[in-house]
């Protein structure tokens, strides 16, 4: 009685090996070939093939190092942000004589750190730039681009508010000079995201972004010393904290929108190679407003106390807390008939239940 279902099991098994043999086949020829052609060749060839060879190895052990290994990404990092002895706005005297200085300008200059100091970037490794053997881009495959799309989410950030601070928090009334170090700051948080320090083109060098990165934080932290010895000012209006939440709300909405087309791809087992660099960017750029945002309502103090603003940040803070704890081992991205879950699709809620009430205190604002 059981001959035939176990006949049919050795026939299945049998099936699926060849299957697995003919795919590994198919992966190692290319190697065998090469192998071969190699065999037939004088030192001459072989030599400089081998230390290419060689070169690629480590290179990409270096960047499956860098990728893996992530540092200075406590999810937590906003909630022990203390400010609790500040006692007055961003820019205004404090009691020793001194002008206080800016929480946000420290928390960006912070988020820098934590990307190119306490860390690796990974979006100018040239081999991460090159993608998988320099035939597919790491964004197309399900591995080794996540970090890189939380670095570009905090980047994000980082460069949203670097514009505001020189367009309108780091001057009174938009009418004062802008300040050159927050205008070298934002220079250098807006340079180019993948740059490696080498180029095709002439003069064949060029600063990284890291570099650039860290020019950019030093000029921040520039800013911070001229404010609290009163030789810079901070505008804390309430205009420009309104103006601000705009610029934020406006730009985590630019994400829902790409969220929202990626979950069009969404599949029924929920396998979706694109979904990952979108959810980590979505988390970087979360993460990095959460730490700011939490600086702002230090630097626009009695802003927030005059339009009692306290229990409209306490729900944002909680929102951000929340959907900072969420972070899976594998993205997601499944349909509305799949079992599986689409993380894509907590992410943006959790982004639009931010953005709704960063909307509504920016209208409190507005009354």
């Amino acid at each position: 009685m059981l001959d035939p279902v176990i006949d049919f099991f050795r026939r299945v098994f049998a099936a699926i090996g060849q299957g697995i043999g003919v795919l590994v086949s198919w992966i190692v020829w290319p190697f065998a070939a090469f192998w071969a052609w190699l065999g037939g060749r004088g030192w001459m060839v072989k030599i400089p093939v081998f230390a290419i060879l060689i070169a690629l190895v480590i290179g990409y052990g270096y960047l499956l190092y860098i990728t893996q290994f992530w540092r200075g990404d406590d999810p937590a990092y906003a909630t022990r942000l203390d400010y609790s002895e500040v006692t007055v706005s961003a820019g205004e005297t404090r009691e020793d004589g001194t002008c206080q200085p800016s929480a946000m300008v420290e928390v960006t200059a912070d988020l820098i750190d934590r990307n190119v100091n306490q860390d690796n970037w990974v979006p100018s490794n040239p081999l991460h730039k090159a993608g998988f053997f320099f035939v597919l881009d790491w964004n197309d495959t399900p591995f080794l681009d996540n970090k890189a799309a939380f670095q570009l989410g905090t980047n994000q950030a980082i460069r949203r508010t670097a514009v505001e601070l020189v367009d309108r928090l780091g001057r009174v009334r938009g009418t004062d000079s802008i300040n050159m170090n927050l205008q070298m700051a934002r220079e250098a948080a807006n340079y180019r995201e993948d740059a490696w320090f080498l180029t095709f083109t002439p003069p064949f060098l060029q600063p990284s972004t890291p570099a650039r990165l860290r020019d950019a934080r030093q000029n921040l932290l520039a800013f911070n010393r001229e404010l609290a010895s009163c030789d810079a000012r901070f505008d804390a209006r309430a205009d420009n904290l309104l103006q601000f939440l705009d610029r934020v709300t406006a730009d985590i909405g630019s994400t829902s929108e790409i969220l929202q087309r990626r979950m069009e791809a969404a599949s029924f087992f929920g396998f979706d190679a694109r979904a990952d660099d979108r959810f980590w960017f979505t988390y970087g750029q979360l993460y990095a407003y959460h730490g700011i945002l939490t600086a702002a309502r230090s630097d626009f103090r009695e802003v927030f106390a005059q339009r009692n603003l306290e229990g409209l940040w306490q729900r944002v803070d909680e929102q951000l807390v929340s959907a900072l704890q969420v972070r899976p081992p594998f993205i997601a991205n499944g349909s509305a008939s799949s079992l599986v879950k689409s993380h894509l699709e907590s992410i943006g809620f959790d982004l639009l239940r931010v953005r709704s009430n960063l909307v509504e205190m920016r209208d409190v604002l507005d009354r």
